[in-house]
């Protein structure tokens, strides 16, 4: 399949309907260059987005069939984890560009194959790392580099999830824990913070609920030691038992002072399981380290205020551009794929760290 050119629509086929894959076809929906095909879901989830969109989409239960008979450009998939490398491997069998919601796969070796199936194919892998196209983590990431080094992240997402989201969040833990499936966008931040290599990881998790598999966790911390000194932690922990207490946690220390985000509204009691709350920045608070001869601060403290603060919905609009200018404008978009690789790769070595009690060597 060529490249569709700037006055052709991208013909793609979306598959999953929960959070993530309602809000991509909306994208699809309601942007120029792209063309929904056809909406795959196993369950009634299709209906309800169909429905939601205004109806007259084909509707598929299965997706091999889906590719078969719409015959896309691309394949939007955001499934369950333990389906996205064959899911993805199939759409680049047939000549399509893939959107997969991270991670990649459920295994660090499928994620290689699937980024290898990419090259293979001649065709564009953009995987959903949301924050990357948020305009106040981007500032973010820009004034931690301003710290100085070595620098101290300290990151944290706990969702006292129930109703719907605990749902959504068991069925995640029946292939994955909570420190990989969102730990991989916040090693991500930090790997964009220090650029510098990871070198040791340790993490500690616990079992809370007999409502998820045996060997798995649902609260988890990690923490990552870098070859410039640099140290970062990350803590996740789903269900109705979580804790409320400091559940948004986003702050950078380095030599010269640190930036944190300091997000009222979506750290308030109440939001830790909303979706739409979780990218909310809001404004960032930048303390300098700089001594008077007396030892007091040279100035105080500022405050950024994030006026382009993007909702959920507009975030995922910002991926769907990107995946588009990526196709259009053949971007070279090797980084991209091996940045995914390797935050998998973090994430599923703190799992090794939680499972043996031992810290892992990257």
């Amino acid at each position: 399949m060529s490249i569709p050119n700037s006055s052709q629509s991208l013909r793609i086929l979306v598959v999953g309907c929960g959070n993530m894959g309602a809000s991509h076809a909306a994208a699809y929906h309601s942007l120029d260059g792209f063309e929904i095909c056809g909406i795959v879901s196993t369950g009634k989830s299709k209906e309800v987005l169909n429905e939601r969109l205004g109806g007259g989409y084909p509707l598929f239960s299965d997706y091999a069939t889906a590719l078969t008979e719409t015959q896309p450009d691309a394949v939007c998939i955001s499934t369950y984890p333990d389906t996205h490398e064959a899911f993805a491997l199939m759409a680049f069998e047939q000549g399509c560009h893939v959107f997969i919601e991270k991670p990649v796969a459920d295994t660090l070796e499928g994620a290689k194959r699937v980024v290898a199936a990419a090259g293979k194919a001649g065709k564009k892998l953009v995987v959903g790392y949301i924050l990357r196209h948020h305009p106040s983590w981007e500032k973010f990431v820009e004034v931690a580099r301003t710290m100085g080094k070595p620098l101290v992240m300290r990151m944290n997402l706990n969702q006292q999830s129930h109703g719907q989201m605990w749902t959504v969040h068991r069925n995640l833990m029946k292939s994955l824990s909570p420190i990989v499936d969102c730990g991989v966008h916040y090693i991500d931040v930090m790997c964009q913070m220090t650029r510098s290599k990871p070198v040791q990881v340790n993490a500690i998790g616990a079992r809370l609920t007999n409502d998820i598999p045996a060997d798995n966790y649902n609260y988890g911390q990690l923490q990552i030691r870098f070859e410039d000194g640099s140290v970062g932690w990350y803590e996740a922990g789903w269900g109705p038992m979580m804790s409320e207490t400091a559940f948004f946690v986003k702050d950078v220390i380095g030599p010269n002072g640190c930036v944190s985000i300091v997000a009222k509204n979506a750290g308030a009691t109440g939001q830790s399981d909303n979706v739409d709350a979780h990218t909310k920045t809001e404004s960032l608070r930048v303390h300098y380290a700089d001594l008077t001869a007396n030892d007091q601060f040279v100035q105080p403290d500022t405050w950024i205020d994030m006026q382009d603060e993007p909702d959920h919905q507009e975030l995922c609009n910002r991926e769907q551009r990107y995946f588009l200018r990526a196709i259009r404008e053949n971007l070279d978009l090797t980084d991209h794929m091996q940045d995914a690789v390797n935050s998998l790769q973090i994430a599923f070595a703190c799992d090794e760290s939680v499972r043996t009690g031992q810290p892992v060597l990257l």
